[in-house]
This record gives C-alpha cells, structure tokens and sequence, in this order.
C-alpha cells in the first residue's frame, strides 16, 4: 500500500511528517490523511515526493524503492542482501579499506561540529572524490555516488558504517540540528585511523576540503552539490559520473586550467 510505504520511507530517511508536508504543499493534517491512506496522491505531490525521496516516479507508485544496489567486495563478503531488480557494483577490498579510513579520519576532524550530520557527511565525501579527480584526474575513494533528491549518496556509506557500528569503532546519535532532525557518526576515542593509506598529497586534500567545506550548513552543502554538473546531468536513482566533473562551471570547479589543458 503506498501510503504505508510512503510512511516507512519517511522514517527510515528521519523526516517529519511538517517537513514533507511543507515540501509538497499541504498541511500537515493532510499529510497524515496522505500516510494513514484516507486521502490520496495527486500526481504532482506524488513526483515530489519520488524526487524526495530519490526514486524513480514509476517505481515510486509502485510502493518500491527501485533497484537494489548490489556491493560485492573482492576478497570479502558481500555487504548488501540480493533483492530484485538490482544494480551490481563490484568494489575491491582495498577500497573498502581505504575508505573505511577516510572516513574514520574525516569523524575525528570534523565529526563533533554541531552541523556536521549524515547529510554534510555525504557531501563532504562526495566533494572529497570529485574536486580530487577534476585536480589530478585519478580516484582517491573512488565510491560510487548516487543521484537523489539532496544531493549524491555514497553507496558503500550505509553498509559501511553499519558493519563499523557492530564493531563499536563509531556510535550513531540520533538528536536535532535547530529543527531538522540529525543522524551524528561519533567515533570510539580509542579508534584512529591508519594514515598509511594516504599519500602527502591526499591528505592534503582531505584536509583542504574539510577546512573549506566542513562549516557549512547540510542546507549549503546541498544547494552546491546541485549546481555541479556531476549531479546535474546524471539521472535520479544512477550513478554520477567522474569524467563529468571536465565541464564544471567556475562555480564549482577546484581546478585551475590552464592553455595547456585540453577542452
């Protein structure tokens, strides 16, 4: 039933019900008719809702959350449940790994700021990979990032950090930044990260952004990963595509080019 699995959406993304309904223009009141299934969908409320959400508008009306992304680690298990239909993204163990360290190292630096919440997190990582590829035109995480409707999401994020959280190396806090509701990543003091991963030149960069990105609001951050071209041109629910970070818009761009470089 799709009110019920509008309703599960909204938890599961940590949502409020005044939230939404100011985002697809009726009163709250309404909305709740729209959840416990007395009032239905128009179809303009219904495509907000599917670009909320970051689902594909037929899928959406069919009570499902689209393709289920598939992570096969190499050398490991996998880290996500078969489910159909599904995109399979293959991704090497030293990835993994590699990332699992980013992002201890990023939570240390900046993970205790009042803003900082999954939504900065996911920018920040997502910056951290493409402004790298525009600058030195190779991978540092390397993730694959999907397009939805607050901007790209780290696909190995959420299995990652579930498989962190077990082991006790970060704790998920739940708590509220003004009135917007917050999921925090705190890490385990006795945890550090290996830096041993990381060349001069990559920290050096994770450092960068995080200096020059890591105050902003999960509200800034969006409206930025919205004029990037990555974002722009790829289609909700697929993958962003590195290569495109070439046709940046000053805007955006972290890369000084020069005559030498091709167009």
């Amino acid at each position: 039933m799709l009110s019920k699995f509008i309703q599960q959406l909204r938890k599961k993304h940590n949502l409020t019900q005044e939230f939404l309904a100011s985002k697809i223009g009726v009163s709250r009141p309404t909305y709740m008719q729209i959840e416990q299934g007395e009032r239905d969908l128009t179809i303009t409320e219904a495509q907000k809702l599917a670009d909320i959400f970051g689902i594909p508008f037929d899928i959406f009306l069919q009570g499902k959350e689209g393709a289920k992304v598939i992570i096969e680690v190499k050398g490991g298990k996998k880290q996500a449940k078969k489910e159909e239909p599904e995109i399979r993204i293959s991704v090497p163990q030293e990835k993994v790994d590699k990332f699992r360290q980013i992002l201890l190292y990023v939570l240390k630096k900046v993970g205790g700021k009042p803003n900082v919440g999954m939504t900065v997190l996911y920018k920040l990582l997502y910056f951290i990979d493409f402004d790298y590829y525009e600058k030195y035109e190779n991978q540092l995480m390397g993730l694959v990032y999907l397009k939805n409707h607050h901007g790209p999401t780290p696909r190995l994020f959420e299995d990652l950090i579930g498989d962190m959280t077990q082991k006790g190396d970060v704790e998920i806090v739940k708590s509220k930044f003004y009135q917007y509701p917050q999921t925090k990543y705190l890490v385990n003091p006795a945890i550090g990260p290996d830096l041993s991963i990381l060349n001069g030149k990559e920290q050096e960069h994770i450092d960068w952004e995080l200096q020059r990105l890591s105050d902003l609001t999960a509200s800034q951050l969006t409206d930025l990963s919205h004029k990037d071209v990555p974002w722009i041109s790829a289609e909700n629910g697929k993958p962003l595509d590195y290569e495109s970070v070439f046709y940046r818009t000053p805007e955006t761009s972290v890369r000084e080019y020069d005559d030498t470089d091709e167009d």
